[in-house]
């Protein structure tokens, strides 16, 4: 099974989509909410470079943006 952790904001419309994407899917999560949890930022800015949000780390790859293509692959390596 692989690890899946969404990183999300409360205001992002782009992050409920995924995770609607997810659940819809039967695709089990983890969800960080960065306005909840903001020791986790460091963590997303330091293993991507990138500020936006959702992130989506898949067995330690990195999805940005809401891209279900790219995390329908990663799920089936």
């Amino acid at each position: 099974m692989k690890q899946v952790t969404v990183y999300t904001t409360t205001t992002c419309p782009y992050c409920t989509l995924l995770k609607n994407f997810l659940d819809e899917r039967g695709i089990p999560f983890k969800e960080v909410n960065l306005h909840q949890h903001p020791e986790a930022v460091d963590y997303v800015i330091r293993s991507t470079g990138q500020m936006g949000v959702p992130q989506t780390e898949i067995n330690g790859r990195w999805v940005i943006g809401f891209d279900p293509q790219r995390i329908m692959q990663l799920l089936q390596q």
